[in-house]
């Protein structure tokens, strides 16, 4: 039987041809470059700065240092001045090393009284009725319409030894009308400060991620007989990990630098980075050693950060 040559073939199917949208529209381009833009001139200028002062060495001056950078045909010196003396002296003193160890130890301990204390908290708000919800989250985010400084100093009227708190005691029986309570400059009240201060930034990331969680998995659990704190461990908890990562960095990370609440709660034992930081820049006037002292710190916080987001993406 003869193959009618004339009739038409079947042509193979095209895919159709979909434009970049970056192509079809610059003005993209722009917006993925504002935060790049806004890191470059916010956060890595003055982070060059910053590292090429603790490369200098201090001067009686305006400002406290050298080498000043004096123009493009002086690289020569300008470099040859540089060096890493003040780091050398980081490592030698007990006194950094002490106040790094000590704000990590002191910074993680609270991250973890902020998530012990927020959990609930944020799990609460999640599971309130809808209407009010938005109740809820202002009360969070109330103490923020007063002055931090204001709030940390009000402490001090309640954890100074003739403060309120001693007066509660005395009242209801638990102390003696000689007695007093005696926190201020120690520890514990930097403890009760940063928790007081730094709890809305733990319970607000949290509460966004248990808000969205959805409610007809508990109930599965429960009808095929998990008991509630089991499903809580296997459902709950798991699907809430990004919240608590997210608010136990939010916390982390400016606990570790934090300066005013060890500085006015804490005592002379109480020893910070940030607090020996200022004491380096405004009383000593020893703005490499300073500036070397946040570069550090920058690097001891940023370089576990970022590998962790580094595995989290490759877990992903």
């Amino acid at each position: 039987m003869a193959i009618d040559t004339l009739s038409p073939q079947p042509q193979p199917k095209q895919e159709p041809v979909i434009a970049d949208p970056s192509r079809r529209n610059p003005a993209r381009w722009l917006v993925v470059a504002v935060p790049y833009l806004w890191l470059l001139l916010f956060f890595a200028a003055p982070f060059v700065i910053i590292a090429k002062i603790s490369l200098s060495d201090t001067a009686i001056a305006m400002p406290p240092y050298t080498p000043v950078f004096e123009g493009f045909g002086k690289f020569g010196e300008f470099f040859s001045a540089l060096d890493f003396e003040n780091y050398e002296f980081l490592a030698s003193d007990s006194l950094y090393i002490k106040s790094y160890l000590n704000s990590l130890r002191i910074a993680a301990i609270s991250t973890a009284l902020l998530l012990l204390i927020g959990y609930p908290m944020a799990l609460a708000m999640a599971r309130a009725k809808t209407s009010i919800r938005p109740i809820l989250v202002m009360l969070v985010i109330l103490p923020f319409w007063t002055s931090f400084l204001i709030r940390v100093y009000a402490w001090i009227g309640i954890l100074k030894p003739e403060g309120l708190l001693t007066l509660l005691f005395q009242s209801i029986g638990l102390m003696g009308p000689d007695e007093q309570v005696q926190i201020l400059r120690t520890d514990y009240a930097v403890f009760i400060g940063i928790v007081y201060s730094y709890l809305p930034f733990m319970v607000l990331p949290l509460y966004a991620a248990l808000e969205k969680l959805d409610n007809t998995l508990l109930e599965a659990a429960s009808d095929l007989g998990c008991p509630p704190w089991k499903a809580f461990w296997r459902i709950t908890f798991p699907l809430s990990l990004p919240g608590v990562i997210a608010g136990s960095l939010i916390c982390f990370i400016p606990i570790t630098g934090e300066f005013v609440i060890p500085d006015l709660l804490g005592g002379a034992d109480t020893l910070m980075i940030g607090k020996t930081l200022w004491t380096e820049f405004f009383n000593n006037r020893d703005w490499p050693l300073a500036s070397a002292i946040a570069v550090i710190l920058l690097a001891v916080l940023v370089i576990p950060i970022a590998y962790f987001q580094n595995q989290q993406q490759k877990a992903g």
